[in-house]
């Protein structure tokens, strides 16, 4: 029985580390919008089980990064400028409500947390501006850090469980986008970083807003939109 359940216990790690993998390359543009996923060679790129794949996506199609298209199989959703306006929303609503929560209640602990993840987030930020574009990877993961930390003092896990989601799927936009928003971005996390300390909620809620709204903005002004690429022509018209 004990071989059995730690037999599963391993299956499930497999599983949920190629999740996150398979999420992070949708994320991240590696399997553009559109594209198909073919189970065989996803089976093999990502060294698991045919049944246990169909799962993975299944999971992803529940977050709408990936589209199941019954017998024809699996495409990563497309993009278009409709569902970026309708993330841009949501993540303000939900970023909002989360900091009204986590400002009345975080305490000393909590501030450090911020501080430190602001800390690493200033210090990629300033090579991406010297033109250090490899140092994009690691942005991705101290941005959403820095969200978090603020965020973390709410005592809502499904709050920040939804809240994480709905980022990801709005920083899918800026990565297919590829180009960093510069210094208006670090001014953005600067003025942020400090209302957090002084628990300043309405202008935090503020500052989250025109943060978002302006990252929806440089992204609908980028090539990607302005060229129409072909997945976002085709999601425009579908």
């Amino acid at each position: 029985m004990t071989d059995n359940n730690d037999a599963k216990a391993s299956l499930e790690t497999v599983s949920d580390a190629v999740f996150r993998r398979l999420r992070q390359d949708i994320i991240l543009g590696i399997l553009p919008p559109g594209s198909k996923i073919k189970l065989e060679k996803a089976r093999e790129r990502y060294s698991i089980s045919i049944s246990s794949l169909r799962e993975i996506l299944s999971r992803l199609s529940a977050e709408n990064l990936v589209l199941a298209e019954g017998q024809r199989g699996f495409e990563v959703s497309p993009v278009s400028q409709r569902e970026l306006e309708e993330l841009a929303d949501l993540r303000i609503l939900l970023e909002c409500r989360a900091i009204e929560l986590s400002f009345a209640a975080g305490d000393l602990e909590w501030e450090g947390t911020i501080v430190a993840a602001h800390h690493r987030l200033k210090t990629v930020e300033q090579k991406l501006l010297a033109g250090d574009t490899l140092q994009t990877a690691e942005w991705v993961r101290f941005d959403w850090e820095f969200h978090l930390a603020i965020v973390a003092a709410c005592n809502s896990a499904v709050l920040v469980q939804s809240l994480s989601s709905v980022f990801d799927r709005f920083l899918r936009y800026h990565m297919l986008a590829k180009n960093f928003r510069g210094q208006g971005v670090v001014d953005d996390h600067k003025r942020l970083f400090e209302y957090a300390l002084e628990k300043n909620v309405d202008a935090a809620k503020d500052m989250i807003k025109r943060h978002v709204l302006n990252g929806a903005n440089h992204i609908l002004a980028t090539p990607m939109f302005i060229q129409e690429s072909p997945e976002v022509d085709q999601a425009r018209r579908g």
